[in-house]
Parts: structure tokens; sequence; C-alpha cells
């Protein structure tokens, strides 16, 4: 027997959506951006974060983001979702876990990613606490199809890498 230990990895993978909503401030990655309809939610409906968040808890074996922060909680209105994605992350580091990669993408037509992403990127690392390497912020579209393609809400898919 060899006196080394093995690494151990685990992924998980993230989902939200959205409706778009006149009147609410639009926050993807943590970022405020300029434009005519936000993201529907009981915290500030960042989808971005909120997937991310799922495929953090799922790779590290724990409940979907709605049992650690429930929609029912009236605390938790208007939450920051950076804020969430903390807090979440400080559970799974205690647990020993590493993010070893994220990857992070947003599906709808609007708004143009691009001019954001780097500081998207920034602050989704910082809520986590790591180099902002380490996770991608990348965007598509549906082409017109489903929900996302008619503009009728934003879409985010993640997937998390761990290491112990």
């Amino acid at each position: 027997m060899s006196d080394y230990s093995v690494s151990e990895y685990r992924v998980g993978t993230g989902f939200d959506a959205h409706a778009l909503e006149e009147g609410v401030p639009l926050v993807l990655g943590g970022v405020r951006i300029e434009h005519p309809r936000g993201l529907a939610g009981h915290s500030d409906g960042d989808v971005l974060a909120h997937a991310l968040t799922d495929a953090l808890l799922g790779a590290a074996g724990l409940e979907d983001i709605g049992a650690l922060f429930p929609s029912a909680d009236p605390a938790l209105a208007g939450a920051d979702s950076l804020d969430l994605l903390t807090r979440a992350w400080a559970r799974i580091r205690n647990d020993g876990w590493q993010l070893a990669n994220a990857d992070v993408v947003l599906v709808g037509e609007e708004p143009r990613l691009a001019p954001h992403r780097d500081e998207m990127r920034r602050r989704l690392a910082a809520a986590l606490d790591v180099e902002p390497k380490l996770v991608a912020v990348r965007a598509t579209t549906t082409d017109g199809l489903g929900f996302t393609g008619r503009g009728e809400g934003l879409a985010a898919q993640a997937v998390a890498l761990l290491v112990r």
C-alpha cells in the first residue's frame, strides 16, 4: 500500500429561470445592467448566481438553493444572490471542498453579455473567494425559440467541479 492520498472530485449542475418583468432591476452575475425589464423573483432574481449556487450544492451532495434559502422566508425578500452564493459556499468549504472550476451560461436573446462578462466573472469569483480564472461566464441564445427566445425570461445553466 502506498502512503499517498487520492483527491476526491465531484461535479454538480444547476439550472434557473425567471420571467422578465417591467420595473424590476436586472441583475446578472452580481452586476446591475441597464435594461427596461429585470428578473422577477423572491430575491434579486440573478439566474447566473442561482444556477451556480445549485451546481456547487449539487457537487457537494447538499440540497438545492430553495431548500437552503426558501422563497417563503420573508427575510430573504429582495436578497442579494451573491450573498446567498457566498453563504452556500461557506457551508461547502466547511466540508473540505475547493473549487476546481465552474462554467455558467446565460440563455436569452438579450441583454448582450459581452460588455459585462469580465465584471460578472470577477463578482462571482469574489463571492467564492477564488481567482476569476476559475469561473467562466458565457451566453447563448435559442434563436427565437421558447420563453427565452420570445423575450419572456432568462435562464442559466451551470456546472461546477469540486475537489477535496
